[in-house]
Order: C-alpha cells, then sequence, then structure tokens
C-alpha cells in the first residue's frame, strides 16, 4: 500500500528549478532558494471551508472536499490536490487536509482543492482496488479528479482558463492518469512520489512501470514528477523506469530527484518543512506553463513561542513535572528533526510532536487528551519556551505531524496513553 501524508521524522532535501528542457533524465537537484518576503502584502486567511462535489449528474455520489481560497470573489486560478492511500481502510482515513500545500498557492492567490476521492473518509461510494490492475485504477482515481475539476471549474470565484492538478503518493498516480483526458483549463500535472504498491501482486512493479507507460502515450499535458533518494515506498531504480516508460512516448515531462529528505523522502509535500525543497522547481514549471507564481497575500504561519531562557534544551531534569517514562520521551524528542514540539502538564502528562503543519498543535492536543491539567509548550524545535509564570500553547487541531503521548517511546506515528 501507498503512504499518504505520513507523519515522522524527518534533514532538508535540495532541489532547484527546472532545466528548460523535456524529457531527460533524473535531474540531481541545488540548494534551496528563499521564498519571497512578505511582510508588506495584504494578510489574507485561508478561508477553509468543506463543500460536497458531485460525483455524477443526480448527485447520487459526493466527495467530501475541503477548499482553501483567498480573501475575495477571485476569480482564482485553481490548483487541485489528489492525497495518497493510507495503510488499512481508507473509509478510516482522514479528510485531506493538506495545509503546508494549500497555504504557498493561497499565499500566491490560489484556489486549492483536495477532494477525498470515492471511499476515502467521508466520500460517498467504494473505493474502487482493480486487483492488480494499476493502470485501470489510476483510471478510476482519475475520474473523481475529473468530476472535481469540471465542478469547480463552474465556481465564479475559479479562473477555468487557469488550472493545475497535483498529487502524492496514491493521488500522483491519480493525476497523471486524469492527464489522458484533462479539461481545457488544465495546464499542468506535478506528481509527488506517486505511484501504487500492491506487494501481493505478482510483478507489482512492472504493473506501476505498464500503468505510466499507458499514460504517457495519452497524455500531451506538461507534467512535473518529483521524488527522492530515500523514499521508503519506491526505490530509485523503479522511479527512473517509471518515468523513462512515461517519457519514451514524447510526453511533456521533466523529473527532480530533490535528494534526501529527513527519514523518509515519500513524506515531503506533508511537511511545511518541505515547502523550501519542492518549491523552487515548481515555481519554475508553473511559470513555464502559465501559470502565476509571484505571492500576493500574507498568510500567516504557525508561529513558535520566544525562548523563554528557563533552562537549556538539553537539560533533561530540568522539565517539570514529568516522571522518568516522560524524561526518556523528552530524551527521544531531542532526537527528532525540526519543526518539533514537547508538551507538558502540571499532572504529568506529556507528549511530542514532530513534523507535518504545526507540530505544536500536535502535541499540546496530545497531551490534552491523557490530562485534565491544561498542556503546555516546554520546547519548540530547538528552544525551551516553558516559564514558570505560564508558557504559550498551541490550538488543536492540527495534523500531519508524528506524536508520542504518555509514556511512550518514539516509534513513527505512534500513540500511546500515560
Amino acid at each position: 500500500m501507498v503512504c499518504a501524508w505520513t507523519a515522522c521524522a524527518v534533514s532538508f532535501a535540495q532541489a532547484d528549478p527546472l532545466a528548460d528542457t523535456q524529457g531527460g533524465p533524473l535531474s540531481r537537484a541545488a540548494a534551496p532558494i528563499a521564498l519571497d518576503d512578505d511582510a508588506y502584502l495584504p494578510a489574507a486567511r485561508l478561508n477553509e471551508t468543506v463543500i460536497r462535489v458531485p460525483v455524477d449528474a443526480a448527485g447520487s455520489i459526493t466527495l467530501e472536499t475541503t477548499v482553501y481560497k483567498p480573501d475575495g470573489p477571485g476569480p482564482f486560478p485553481m490548483i487541485v490536490f489528489n492525497h495518497g492511500k493510507m495503510p488499512g481502510d481508507p473509509r478510516a482515513q482522514s479528510r485531506s487536509e493538506p495545509l503546508p500545500f494549500a497555504r504557498e498557492f493561497v499565499r500566491r492567490g490560489y484556489v486549492v482543492v483536495a477532494p477525498n476521492r470515492e471511499g476515502f473518509a467521508q466520500s460517498g461510494g467504494t473505493y474502487r482496488q482493480d486487483g492488480c490492475d494499476v493502470a485501470t485504477n489510476g483510471l478510476d482515481q482519475a475520474a473523481d479528479v475529473a468530476a472535481t475539476v469540471d465542478f469547480m471549474s463552474k465556481q465564479s470565484y475559479v479562473d477555468a482558463q487557469h488550472i493545475v492538478v497535483a498529487g502524492t503518493s496514491h493521488g500522483g498516480l491519480a493525476t497523471i492518469a486524469y492527464g489522458v483526458e484533462a479539461n481545457p483549463g488544465v495546464r499542468a500535472l506535478i506528481n509527488f512520489s506517486g505511484g501504487l504498491r500492491q506487494d501481493a501482486c505478482t510483478d507489482w512493479q512492472g504493473n506501476l512501470i505498464h500503468a505510466f507507460d499507458s499514460y504517457g502515450a495519452k497524455t500531451s499535458v506538461p507534467s512535473l514528477w518529483l521524488y527522492g533518494d530515500n523514499d521508503s515506498i519506491w526505490s530509485a531504480p523503479l522511479v527512473a523506469n517509471m518515468y523513462a516508460a512515461y517519457a519514451a512516448h514524447g510526453a511533456n515531462a521533466k523529473m527532480v530527484d530533490f535528494g534526501v529528505y529527513k527519514n523518509d523522502a515519500h513524506r515531503l509535500v506533508g511537511d511545511r518543512d518541505g515547502v523550501r525543497v519542492w518549491w523552487p522547481a515548481v515555481e519554475a514549471f508553473l511559470a513555464r506553463v502559465g501559470m502565476p507564481t509571484g505571492v500576493q497575500y500574507r498568510v500567516e504561519d504557525p508561529a513558535p513561542p520566544k525562548a523563554s531562557g528557563f533552562a537549556a534544551l538539553d537539560a533533561v531534569t530540568a522539565v517539570p513535572f514529568v516522571d522518568d517514562a516522560g524524561r526518556a520521551g523528552y530524551r527521544n524528542f531531542l532526537h527528532q528533526y525540526p519543526s518539533r514540539a514537547f508538551a507538558v502538564s502540571d499532572s504529568g502528562a506529556w507528549s511530542w510532536a514532530e513534523g507535518g503543519d504545526d507540530p505544536m498543535s500536535v502535541a499540546v492536543a496530545n497531551c490534552q487528551k491523557q490530562s485534565s491539567d491544561p498542556c503546555r509548550l516546554y520546547a519548540v524545535n530547538d528552544s525551551v519556551v516553558w516559564s514558570d509564570g505560564g508558557s504559550q500553547t498551541a490550538s488543536a487541531g492540527a495534523a500531519g505531524a508524528a506524536a508520542v503521548v504518555g509514556s511512550a517511546g518514539g516509534d513513527k506515528g505512534a500513540l500511546a496513553s500515560r
């Protein structure tokens, strides 16, 4: 099975703008560039709403869909983001909320649309497995992408002539499959670590390569492919073969190898830390296909509290209220990648979280599940933010970070109660 928004630990990868060539070999990326300074631009909220997108004319099946957009009536260019597939029942998967991705595009004046495909989360219908036929699976998933693009294109705040479709993991496969019969207003496809892994199928790698081969023979929409070296799902030779099969037909495509990203390149697009890795290549690609890339609004990132000077970051015995298990948890926290946060309560509950969009919120929320007392942030990134007189807290509700609560160790994505 393919990961979706894995939440776990992650070192910066590197990516450079695309060379202005087509169908070339895997390209090694260079140092990331700084994002634009938006301090003097008008502020904008993400304006997150959840709507139901009909799959058919009768509306008998609808897709639970998250929409982010700038303030105002538009029309705005649109990007559709297609989620991945976690192991297990697709119905148990959470609603797609690609906040790090959405924030960057709302900053640049885009509407961001994140549908849950059929059988996922609270969408209607059932997930279509299609046995070991990966090519058909991708096309079936692409039908929901098509329904989303067609429905949203009719909304007054959407510029139907400036559309991009993107996706990660299984959503990346769906994105490339969608290119076979894309809406005329779609100018580009972006594939983040796309594919479908089916270990129970004979020659699942060959099935996947065949799927991309079949899509490349029928697609004219330009596409950007971004894969990393330490992907837990795809090996480098498999990625090279998938891309070569797709590009062999003359498809307008470019591959970027962004190198090593933290502990798993597959999680890149789900991390706020990953934006500086993928944005330079995406920016160059979008500019080349006539899509806007300049920052137009100030959309705030979750801001960490200031360092308090209460103790040194590595002073494990200074962490208040926690027992030996909590101190062991804090030692584990110290070995996590930025972005990271550790929260405690007066009754000794604790939690750490790393990665995703807002680990501060995740750490506090999961600590709070184990405590009747308020949980507060003790350390964020490389600073202790705790003070005896109180500490800033983060609101609950963010998703996408790995979190450990109570007295658990630091397994990826694990939760445990104290």
